[in-house]
């Protein structure tokens, strides 16, 4: 007889209802809903938000294109995640799961109930064609993000099994649990690389319903959804209708909203949250503002260097323009004192590098003395600025002259060559444009011709895309429990790939062996090491001049919203707000009398 996984005379592996990177689930297998989600929670209304830019595909998947937002929610995925937990997934198209013990394979068992939206059944088919389209022919993302897989296989018309040849990866089980599940029989005969703006079939809560290329995108929740009264989503998915209308400009974003064009803004700009809001909608408690917590790592926003143009490729250039940045004078003239200084690259988390390192970081790291600077062995870490900018200024010029540049007529030019050091910063949002401005005047002072050029995404996006820029502002965020994305980030496999996230270009053997590492840690504290070791020598590296974070998200909306509390500790959730029938009317005819 064989148990289950297959293996003849094995002890059978058991059928789990979640699957928890470290410990054991929160929630029991008889949990009804999440703890952060009401139950009870009203169905109807209308959520209308901002999107940036434009777009020109449906399809996220995909190399090509620029996506509308939300496109997530129309896909199901075999597993999903708690906002309560750092990483935790509980069955969604899986009613059940295996793991072997060894971690060398795992099954995932269908709910025969599962339907995509014209009623046909999911199948362990569909899987298998999803992950190998998407590992084949989709953003190069996923070929890192499953790379550890060897083989995928449906054992029956509801159970598939995934095969690693290694266990080294604890967390792949929990990234194959996030898997989207396209469709098959919907993509026979259609490319799936190519944009497109048909309305693409799935499973999920909500379907595509309108679409006005570049300018708008409506979904419509799901009336017969499959999964709506499973205990993951019981008290989600309230909102019949979410509209993402798009803007071009923020500022003209935030004026529409406040004009009651739209219901929800995600406020990105301090100053907007300290000055814009004064108006007599927020006065008389119609427009409200909330901060909701966040409790995953800050990640690093910052200025991506792209290490790939010949002038950016010394790290004593890439230093001295971390020198020339001056956060503390941005915090206290434009962002009202908001924000602090990002350091690392996991900030706010115990995964980030302190001081010099210790006996556990130095283990990992003591291999490779001689590939690394001397400084990550023997200096605490860099970012830190010394006090005040002139001091940072003349060690900036200092560091440049070793790299072989010096000042002719107030240009900083190559020594050899007499070639000025000439940069831009590629934007595609105005609002940054204030921002890099004292940025660029700063690196006059050291003679570095350097230019602010804003474009359309669509344009923004091409040129990412096969890396043409010098430097963009860009963020690698980070979860709780970082493992496989990294690859992406940060490896040379992926250093010239193209719309691949290693967008700096690092190509550096102990960054690999270092991810790897990372990757491979198989308890919390051995992934803490890892990850601080990581963060060090990518510090160190100086591909990023780090910015600032904020550890919550700034939410501005008209009163008419409902939502649980307390937050979920580690990420926002909007799919467990609703729209509340009593205050709607009122505030819905107050947007309608500003507009």
């Amino acid at each position: 007889m064989m148990a289950a996984g297959g293996v003849a005379n094995a002890t059978p592996v058991p059928t789990v209802h979640a699957l928890a990177l470290y410990d054991d689930p929160a929630l029991p297998a008889d949990f009804d809903h999440l703890p952060y989600a009401n139950p009870d929670a009203p169905k109807g209304g209308t959520l209308r938000r901002a999107a940036n830019g434009s777009f020109d595909s449906t399809n996220p998947f995909i190399i090509q294109g620029t996506p509308a937002s939300g496109l997530e929610q129309i896909y199901d995925t075999l597993m999903a995640s708690s906002a309560d937990e750092p990483f935790t997934m509980y069955g969604l198209l899986a009613a059940g799961v295996r793991l072997d013990p060894d971690r060398h394979w795992i099954e995932f068992d269908l709910r025969p109930e599962a339907r995509f939206h014209d009623g046909t059944p999911v199948t362990a088919a569909d899987v298998v064609f999803s992950f190998r389209l998407l590992r084949d022919k989709g953003s190069p993302f996923y070929r890192a993000y499953y790379a550890s897989v060897d083989s995928v296989t449906a054992l029956d018309a509801h159970r598939v099994r995934f095969d690693f040849p290694d266990n080294d990866s604890r967390e792949l089980p929990l990234i194959l649990g996030q898997l989207p599940v396209l469709p098959e029989h919907y993509w026979q005969g259609r490319d799936f690389t190519r944009p497109t703006l048909d309305k693409l079939l799935g499973s999920g809560p909500y379907a595509i319903a309108d679409i006005d290329p570049g300018r708008r995108i409506v979904y419509r929740r799901v009336d017969d959804y499959w999964g709506r009264d499973l205990p993951i989503n019981r008290g989600r998915y309230n909102i019949d209708r979410l509209v993402y209308d798009y803007y071009r400009d923020q500022s003209v974003a935030l004026e529409a909203f406040l004009a009651g064009a739209l219901d929800l803004r995600l406020e990105s700009s301090a100053k907007n949250w300290a000055t814009a809001y004064d108006t007599p909608a927020v006065k008389d408690g119609a427009i409200r503002r909330v901060i909701v917590p966040d409790g995953q790592p800050a990640g690093m926003q910052g200025y991506i260097i792209n290490t790939r143009r010949p002038a950016l490729s010394d790290p004593r250039v890439r230093h001295a323009l971390n020198l020339a940045f001056d956060f503390d004078w941005l915090n206290q003239h434009i962002f009202y004192g908001a924000y602090r200084r990002t350091q690392s690259y996991f900030q706010n988390s115990e995964m980030a590098a302190s001081g010099l390192p210790g006996p556990a970081e130095l283990k990992l790291l003591a291999p490779y003395r001689d590939q690394l600077p001397a400084a990550v062995f023997e200096q605490p870490l860099p970012i830190a600025q010394p006090q005040g900018l002139r001091p940072r200024l003349r060690q900036a010029l200092e560091l440049l002259r070793e790299a072989g540049y010096e000042v002719r007529d107030g240009v900083m030019v190559e020594r050899q060559s007499g070639r000025p050091l000439r940069l831009e910063f590629l934007l595609y949002d105005s609002q940054f444009e204030r921002i890099t401005q004292p940025f660029v005047h700063n690196l006059a002072r050291l003679g570095i011709q350097s230019r602010i050029r804003v474009v359309d995404v669509n344009q923004y996006l091409s040129r990412l895309r096969q890396f043409q820029f010098d430097l963009i502002v860009g963020s690698y965020p980070q979860s709780a429990n970082p493992g496989n994305e990294q690859r992406d980030f940060w490896t040379s496999a992926y250093a010239e790939t193209p719309q691949s996230r290693n967008l700096a270009g690092v190509s550096d053997p102990v960054v690999d062996a270092l991810v790897d590492d990372l990757i491979r840690a198989n308890s919390r504290s051995a992934l803490d090491t890892a990850a601080r070791a990581l963060d060090r020598v990518l510090r160190w590296g100086f591909y990023v001049v780090p910015q600032w974070n904020f550890d919550g998200t700034r939410v501005a909306l008209w009163d008419k919203f409902g939502y649980p509390q307390p937050f979920p500790r580690y990420t926002p959730d909007f799919s467990v707000w609703w729209v509340d029938p009593q205050r709607a009317p009122a505030i819905t005819a107050r947007q309608r009398g500003q507009e």
